[in-house]
């Protein structure tokens, strides 16, 4: 049996729509596919402007230039994070102010992001981790005493809600990841969302490489020209026709990722277990009885995700992946802690002395177990059929 970390899901409709995408002839970016992509989450979301980047790291990353991030200004953002959430603001010029996690999930600790706040704060950056919520009327309060701009890293949170509204959607600016390990996924995708109208003109603007170029095709400029910064940002139509062929799906997808977080949350609460073939059990029969974890509580599903374990040392983690390992089970470690790492040592030495026990605990004992559609087809037959 070989069980890979992630198994990207493939549309049945995918390999027809890339062919109608090149049948049409054009297959850069904001064609027939990109369109409806972007429309369906400008409507579904109720989103002043979506557009499709070539990876959230994009999209965050036009986020730095359009809040006119200049350096020596702050950004705060939890310290267990991916490396992109910071990267995009660093770029800029920034200085990264870190959050600690909460006690009880890796999220931010939203309690601590005042403490921070300061004269050179321009931006809070909140990250849904494992397309949990962070408490976006606190964040949002902070905004408007201090005069910030918030962005989402909703990377992870694609139809995730925070009290009815779609995670994304809250802030200012909004990123999500397509990115082939995410619940829906077009190999490498991102998608920025603008809440804000201030930021809609010039965000075409930055997405066009900094040209005018969407005045052109609409005819209100004879011909388009270099108005700002920006990049190539733009998600191509042979993505985009892969990502549209999910999005019909998105809600069965959800359904069935659901279906799988709740397998897993059964077999580590269950007591007692009964012999089973089912890849489930072999995962559960795989811990030793002596570790010390605890699981993802419940009610930290979100949007199903992923489903990860916490270990009380870096040594027991270790253990179990080995365990998991000789059954041919692949499980990953996730973040490191930025304020520890070597950059920020380098850069940020004020931030790399902090101590953030709890963003340094999910470094050390944090373990993600595979999570992709096929996984509950999986069984102790499976070697015949490796995934």
């Amino acid at each position: 049996m070989k069980i890979p970390f992630n198994k990207p899901y493939q549309s049945p409709k995918a390999l027809e729509y890339i062919k109608d995408a090149m049948d049409r002839g054009h297959i850069s970016g904001n064609g027939h596919y990109g369109q409806k992509c972007q429309k369906f989450f400008e409507e579904r979301y109720q989103v002043d402007k979506c557009l499709l980047t070539s990876s959230c790291t994009d999209a965050l990353e036009m986020a730095a230039i359009l809040l006119e991030i200049q350096p020596g200004e702050e950004v705060i953002m939890p310290s267990f994070t991916f490396v992109s959430t910071a990267n995009a603001f660093v770029l800029r010029g920034a200085k990264i102010r870190f959050v600690d996690s909460r006690a009880d999930h890796p999220g931010m600790d939203e309690s601590q992001i005042e403490a921070l706040i300061n004269e050179k704060t321009k931006a809070i950056v909140a990250v849904h981790y494992a397309g949990v919520p962070c408490d976006m009327d606190l964040i949002m309060a902070l905004a408007a005493k201090y005069n910030l701009f918030i962005v989402e890293d909703a990377a992870q949170a694609i139809e995730s809600e925070f009290k009815g509204k779609q995670l994304g959607s809250i802030a200012h600016l909004g990123c999500i990841s397509f990115h082939e390990t995410k619940n829906i996924q077009c190999g490498e995708g991102g998608m920025l969302m603008i809440n804000d109208q201030r930021f809609l003109d010039r965000a075409e603007v930055i997405w066009n490489k900094g040209t005018d170029k969407a005045k052109f095709l609409q005819g209100e400029v004879s011909k388009y020209q270099w108005k700002d910064l920006g990049s190539s940002f733009q998600l191509s139509e042979v993505n985009a026709a892969i990502l549209w062929s999910q999005l019909e799906e998105m809600e069965e997808i959800g359904k069935k990722r659901k279906g799988i977080w709740d397998q897993y949350f059964d077999i580590f609460c269950r007591r007692d277990l009964k012999e089973s073939h089912s890849y489930f059990e072999l995962v559960r029969n795989s811990m030793d009885s002596n570790s010390n974890f605890r699981i993802q509580p419940l009610e930290f599903r979100g949007n199903s995700h992923m489903f990860y374990l916490v270990f009380e040392s870096e040594k027991e983690r270790k253990a179990y992946s080995e365990a998991l390992s000789e059954q041919g089970i692949m499980a990953v470690f996730h973040y490191q802690s930025l304020h520890k790492s070597d950059f920020s040592k380098q850069q940020f030495p004020e931030e790399f002395k902090r101590e953030l026990p709890n963003a340094d605990k999910y470094s050390r004992g944090l373990l993600r177990l595979p999570f992709f559609l096929e996984l509950d087809k999986v069984n102790k037959e499976w070697g015949k059929n490796d995934l």
